[in-house]
């Protein structure tokens, strides 16, 4: 299946909308960066000057990495399943079970209800917004919404232009940067949308998010097995549909920060 324009993906939503362990860097830097970059230019001005005093001026951009960052930490392990899903192929979040440890939906949820206390401190309320912006990006990259049995695309092992490699690896930074542009140069070529794609893209909730991102899994577990050599023509066929999930991800996670600050 070939994803090669923003109207591709949006025609994926138009159908789906209704209706894993990750042991590696979601999204690899650059991607969660691209993400936070994206988001900035959807921010009320309401929710700019709130996030500002929180981050100290700090950019949604530099913070983005702050969820995998503190996996280098032992006292933050209690975070590590907040960064994954693991839903059956044909369930929904709703009916499959739930990992006792927590998930990307219990930790979204209470990164959400910390920033809504009034009674949070300002240290508490600036993790968990880290946490949000980090976890936002991580919901719209497909294998952390993924199949446990191989721990979201971590055990299916290939070759990335005859490097070692497993499918979850690829989807997170392999093709990125294989692609070469740095965080910015994404964000400068973020295809152009209207502002009636961008509220079409912000509907819904979460919830709905987490099973719609669980469907695009499916197509990209299509597009390998255990083994194959890819490279220039996976590149080809997938790239657009990674580089359109970073653009809806910056899109909604926006909408939570305003819903959250506005």
């Amino acid at each position: 299946m070939k994803f090669k324009s923003f109207s591709c993906i949006l025609i994926v939503f138009l159908f789906s909308f209704s209706s894993i362990n990750a042991i590696n860097p979601n999204w690899g830097g650059t991607g969660h960066r691209t993400i936070g970059k994206i988001a900035e230019g959807y921010l009320k001005a309401k929710t700019k000057r709130k996030i500002a005093e929180l981050l100290n001026g700090k950019s949604l951009a530099f913070v983005s990495t702050f969820g995998d960052e503190i996996k280098s930490d032992s006292s933050y392990d209690k975070f590590n399943s907040w960064h994954y899903i693991n839903i059956p192929f044909g369930a929904k979040y709703m009916g499959a079970f739930k990992n006792p440890e927590g998930d990307l939906m219990v930790g979204i949820t209470k990164c959400k209800e910390v920033l809504l206390d009034d009674t949070s401190s300002k240290e508490d309320k600036v993790f968990y917004l880290k946490m949000l912006v980090h976890l936002i990006g991580d919901l719209h990259q497909p294998l952390h919404v993924a199949n446990v049995k191989d721990r979201g695309g971590n055990d299916l092992q290939v070759k990335w232009f005859n490097k070692e490699t497993n499918l979850h690896r690829v989807w997170d930074s392999d093709m990125i940067d294989s692609y070469n542009m740095s965080y910015t140069e994404l964000v400068a070529n973020a295809d152009k949308i209207s502002k009636k794609q961008v509220k079409y893209l912000q509907k819904g909730t979460v919830l709905d998010w987490v099973d719609e991102t669980h469907q695009l899994a499916g197509e990209v577990y299509k597009s390998a097995k255990m083994g194959d050599k890819l490279g220039y023509r996976y590149m080809y066929d997938y790239f657009s549909l990674a580089r359109n999930q970073l653009q809806v991800a910056g899109i909604r996670l926006a909408k939570v920060l305003n819903d959250l600050f506005s």
